[in-house]
């Protein structure tokens, strides 16, 4: 006679006993979760992976009319005419250093924030404030653009017009190419740095509380607080971060970059993401700047690379 929990027994579960592969045994167990990864799979698939084939445009001389497969192969080609233009290095230092200054301004700049919000006794203080901080992000780059240029403009800008009465001076903030990456740090920082405190705020969730208790029982005062238990406790989260930001590295955002160009600026302005854009669209070089493209994506996979190395190197997880 069929017991109750032989009438229940799901045939899954009798398949899964059955099956002596850990692999298959485990994608069974959890079949709803990659089920419900299921659209973010599809996405990458269709969205990143599957146009990747269109890199071997970068070693082809690319007609449209003739395709992938009927374009003539020329190897190397336009990487060597990319290295040798003389606007290579011009391209170069403008990115690199646009880089450095978002690494070295920018990225820090969530951590603190992040740390700061977690310092406030208010949740309603603390909520509106990370609703303050968080607006920016939903604003798009040509509102911002033109809310900067609104206010640093030298006809009638709030701004200069201070500037003017307490100097007699305007500063062409949006012309000079000295302000020009200060304006796009200044730009990067005001619209994204609320945003990025959230995956730091999620982690700050997770530490202990009986730590700081314990902590306070021992003397210990807020800053030692800080410093030994919360910083700790979410070092392995900026490791991670920062190595996922390097894999980004050359990508100064063609948008916010190509609204801040100008004839005056260009010098200092011009990145690979604004250069791909006018030799790719403009002139038709279709294989020329997929050659630059596949240039900064390789530069930043050996980034993440290296820098996922020396994190494990350092005793930290890493992202792979």
């Amino acid at each position: 006679m069929q017991t109750n929990a032989d009438s229940g027994f799901r045939p899954v579960e009798a398949a899964r006993r059955r099956i002596r592969s850990p692999i298959i045994r485990d994608f069974l167990r959890d079949r709803w979760l990659y089920l419900m990864a299921l659209p973010g799979i599809l996405f990458f698939l269709i969205f990143k992976y599957v146009p990747m084939y269109g890199v071997i445009m970068a070693f082809q001389d690319f007609k449209p009319h003739l395709g992938f497969s009927g374009s003539p192969w020329v190897g190397f080609k336009h990487f060597e005419r990319f290295f040798g233009e003389d606007q290579f290095w011009m391209l170069f230092r403008n990115t690199f250093l646009l880089a450095i200054y978002n690494l070295i301004f920018f990225f820090p700049l969530p951590i603190i924030l992040a740390l700061m919000l977690n310092e406030l006794r208010s949740e309603r203080f603390k909520r509106f404030i990370q609703t303050f901080v968080y607006i920016p992000h939903f604003v798009s780059w040509v509102v911002v653009v033109g809310i900067f240029y609104i206010l640093f403009t030298t006809e009638g800008g709030a701004v200069n017009e201070l500037l003017f009465k307490l100097t007699g001076e305007k500063i062409p903030f949006l012309l000079e190419p000295e302000w020009f990456r200060t304006m796009i740090v200044t730009q990067s920082i005001w619209k994204e740095v609320g945003w990025g405190t959230i995956i730091f705020l999620a982690a700050l969730a997770g530490v202990d509380l009986q730590l700081y208790e314990a902590a306070r029982i021992d003397g210990a005062g807020r800053w030692r607080q800080l410093w030994h238990i919360t910083l700790p406790a979410i070092r392995s989260t900026i490791v991670i971060l920062l190595i996922l930001r390097l894999g980004n590295f050359l990508d100064s955002g063609f948008e916010h970059i190509f609204l801040m160009l100008t004839a005056t600026n260009r010098e200092v302005g011009e990145v690979f993401d604004t250069y791909v854009y006018v030799k790719g669209l403009t002139q038709a070089q279709f294989s020329y700047s997929a050659a630059v493209g596949l240039f900064k994506s390789v530069v930043g996979l050996v980034l993440v690379v290296v820098a996922n190395w020396l994190a494990k190197r350092f005793g930290e997880e890493g992202v792979y």
